[in-house]
C-alpha cells in the first residue's frame, strides 16, 4: 500500500494567479514544483531558448571550441568518442552535424557495450594513434577516464572531455579528481561555474557546437535546428525537466513535429505516432526504446545511422530494423524479470533493503531495465549484475532516499569501475567479489522502514466539480512533463462509481462515470489490473482516488473525464 503525501507548500496562489493570467490551481501547481520567485516563474511559463544562460559560462567551454577551430582549420583529424545509450548516440549526431558542418575532418566510434564497454578506453586510444588521429572528443562519457586520457596525452593526442555525470571524488584528499585533458567540459565540476548543473550530454554537446557556431558566423537557425535531437536526449537520459531542461524539451518537442530528420521521420511513422502529438511520454516509451535497442542487443551504430540516413527509403529500413530489435529486447525483457522476481521472492534476499539481483546469463544491457523493474515492484534500491567477457557487469536504479553513487563510492575498492547518479548507477566487479558488495551495501545501508514504503506524491485535494475545460488547458501550460516536473496529480475521496465496465483488447482498463455528492458527474477511466478495481468498487460505497483531469475527443466531440491512476 501506498502512502498518499499531498503538498502542503504555501504561497499567495491569489496573487500569482492574478499576475500571470492563469488559475489559482495551476499557480498551487507551479509552486509545488518549487517555483517561487517572479523570474523563475516568467521563464517556467515562457521561457525560450533565448533565455538559456550562455555556454560560455561553462568551464572550458571556450577553451575547447578555439581548439576544435584550430584543429579544423589545419585539417586535423578528429575523433568522437560516444557512448552506446540515447544520450551517447545524440551527443554524437549534434557534435559531428555540427563539425562537418564547418568542414572538419571527423569520424566516430560509439563502444559495443559488450566489447568494448563504456567511454573511452585504451583500445581506442590505441587504435586513435594508430589511425592518425590527432584529437579525441568524447561526449557522454570522458570524466571519469583519467588513465586512458593520459595514456592518450602521452602518445601525444589533444582530448577534449564533453561529459555530464558526477565528477570522481578523491575522499581523502576531499577533491574532484579531473582528466588531464586539454580541455573538460562538465558542469558538475567543483570549478565550473554555470549556474545549472543538470544538463544531459546531448545538451552539453549542444552547447559546444553553439560556441563553435558562433564564432564561425553560423546562422543561430543552424544550431537551434538541433535542439531537437537534444530534447530526446534529455528526456531519454532521464534528467530532469527543470529549468534549462525543460525549455530543451519544450522547444524541441515543437520542432519534431516538423522534423526534417528522415531517419526520425520513419520511426515516428513506423509507430503510428502523429508527429503533431509527440510529448514525453512518445519519446520515453516509444521513440527513444527503438534508439536505444541496437546499443543493447547490436550496436549503437545502427542508431546513429539512422539519424544520419539521406534518403527515406534507408530510413524506413532502418528504423524497422530498430523496432524489431526493440521487440526483441521487450522479449528478453520480460523473461529475465521473472527471474529476478523469484530471485528475490527467495529466503536469501527477500529482507535486504538493498537488493543485488545476479543473473549470470541474462544479457547485459538489460540489467538496468530490470533494475528498474525491481525498485518499482519493491521500492528498494536495486542493482542486476550479469556475466559479461572479462567480469561482471551490472547497472543500478535507487529511490530518492538513497543516494546510488554515493553509496558505491563508500565501498570503491570493490569495483573495477563504476559511475553514474544518485538515482542511477553502473559498475564493473569480479566475480568473487558480487556476494561481498551485496552484504557490505547491505550492512552500511541506513534505509528505515518507512523510507521503504512508497509514496504517492500528490499536488493537492480538489473537488471533481472544479474541473473544467478552461482549467485543463491551463494546466497544460505546466508541459512538458517528466523527472522533476511530474504531471500533476489530484485527490479526492467520497467518490462513488457508477456503472463501471472493463474494457480494452487486453481487458486491462475500466470506463465507468463518477459521481460527486450525487450532484456532479464526470467520465473515467482506469487502466491496471482491471478486475482487482471491480472487486474493490463492490465492497465499498465510495472510494479514495488519485487522477489526472482531460478532455477526450473523439469524432469531433469534446467531453471532459478524470484519468484515475490509483485509488484506496
Amino acid at each position: 500500500m501506498k502512502k498518499w503525501i499531498v503538498s502542503m507548500k504555501k504561497a499567495d496562489f491569489k496573487s500569482i494567479a492574478a499576475k500571470y493570467g492563469i488559475d489559482q490551481v495551476t499557480a498551487r501547481l507551479i509552486r509545488n514544483r518549487d517555483v517561487t520567485c517572479d523570474s523563475d516563474i516568467d521563464l517556467y511559463l515562457n521561457g525560450s531558448l533565448s533565455d538559456l544562460f550562455s555556454p560560455l559560462l561553462m568551464k572550458d567551454m571556450e577553451k575547447a571550441a578555439d581548439l576544435l577551430l584550430a584543429k579544423i582549420r589545419e585539417n586535423k583529424p578528429i575523433r568522437i568518442i560516444g557512448d552506446y545509450d540515447i544520450d551517447g548516440v545524440m551527443s554524437t549526431y549534434i557534435l559531428m552535424t555540427g563539425l562537418k558542418r564547418l568542414g572538419a575532418v571527423v569520424d566516430e566510434r560509439i563502444p559495443d557495450r559488450v566489447k568494448d564497454g563504456y567511454g573511452l578506453n585504451d583500445a581506442f586510444v590505441t587504435e586513435a594513434c594508430s589511425d592518425n588521429i590527432d584529437t579525441i572528443l568524447t561526449c557522454d562519457n570522458g570524466i571519469s577516464a583519467y588513465d586512458q586520457i593520459k595514456h592518450a596525452k602521452g602518445l601525444g593526442l589533444t582530448v577534449i572531455v564533453t561529459d555530464h555525470h558526477e565528477v570522481p571524488f578523491d575522499a581523502e584528499l576531499k577533491t574532484q579528481i579531473i582528466p588531464p585533458a586539454d580541455a573538460v567540459i562538465d558542469p558538475k565540476q567543483d570549478s565550473c561555474g554555470y549556474p545549472y548543473k543538470e544538463l544531459c550530454g546531448a545538451a552539453v554537446a549542444w552547447k559546444l557546437i553553439q560556441v563553435i557556431y558562433e564564432k564561425s558566423g553560423v546562422p543561430s537557425s543552424e544550431f537551434e535546428a538541433l535542439v531537437e535531437f537534444a530534447a530526446i536526449a534529455t528526456v531519454g537520459d532521464i534528467v530532469e525537466l527543470k529549468s534549462e531542461n525543460r525549455i530543451i524539451v519544450k522547444e524541441g518537442l515543437k520542432r519534431i513535429a516538423n522534423t526534417s530528420n528522415p531517419g526520425l521521420n520513419a520511426l515516428i511513422r513506423l509507430n503510428n505516432l502523429d508527429p503533431s502529438m509527440i510529448d514525453t511520454y512518445k519519446i520515453g516509451f516509444v521513440i527513444g526504446p527503438c534508439l536505444n535497442a541496437s546499443g543493447r542487443l547490436e550496436t549503437a551504430q545502427k542508431a546513429l545511422s539512422l539519424l544520419n540516413a539521406s534518403d527515406d527509403d534507408e530510413a524506413l529500413l532502418l528504423a524497422s530494423e530498430l523496432i524489431n530489435l526493440n521487440q526483441s529486447r521487450k522479449d528478453m525483457t520480460e523473461e529475465y524479470a521473472k527471474k529476478a522476481f523469484e530471485i528475490v521472492e527467495s529466503a536469501s534476499l527477500k529482507n535486504d533493503r538493498v537488493l543485488v539481483v545476479y543473473l549470470p546469463d541474462c544479457h547485459e544491457s538489460l540489467a538496468g531495465i530490470i533494475a528498474g523493474r525491481l525498485r518499482e515492484r519493491y521500492n528498494k534500491p536495486s542493482f542486476v549484475l550479469t556475466d559479461s567477457e572479462n567480469a561482471v557487469k551490472g547497472s543500478g536504479r535507487s529511490i530518492e532516499e538513497f543516494s546510488m553513487f554515493e553509496e558505491m563510492s563508500r565501498y570503491k575498492d570493490l569495483f573495477i569501475k563504476f559511475g553514474g547518479h544518485p538515482l542511477a548507477a553502473g559498475l564493473s566487479i569480479s566475480s568473487e567479489n558480487v556476494d561481498v558488495f551485496r552484504e557490505k551495501i547491505n550492512e552500511g545501508c541506513t534505509l528505515t522502514n518507512e523510507d521503504l514504503i512508497p509514496k504517492l506524491r500528490l499536488d493537492m485535494v480538489m473537488p471533481l466539480s472544479y474541473i473544467s475545460e478552461d482549467l485543463i488547458y491551463d494546466i497544460e501550460k505546466l508541459r512538458p512533463f517528466g523527472k522533476g516536473n511530474e504531471k500533476p496529480l489530484f485527490a479526492q475521496k467520497g467518490v462513488k462509481v457508477i456503472r463501471p465496465a472493463i474494457v480494452g483488447k487486453n481487458g486491462n482498463a475500466v470506463k465507468m462515470t463518477v459521481s460527486e455528492n450525487d450532484n456532479f458527474y464526470i467520465d473515467a477511466i482506469y487502466f491496471g489490473d482491471a478486475k482487482e478495481f471491480i472487486d474493490h468498487v463492490k465492497s465499498h460505497e465510495t472510494i479514495s482516488i488519485a487522477y489526472y483531469p482531460s478532455v477526450n475527443e473523439y469524432r469531433g466531440r469534446k467531453t471532459l473525464q478524470i484519468i484515475i491512476s490509483e485509488y484506496m
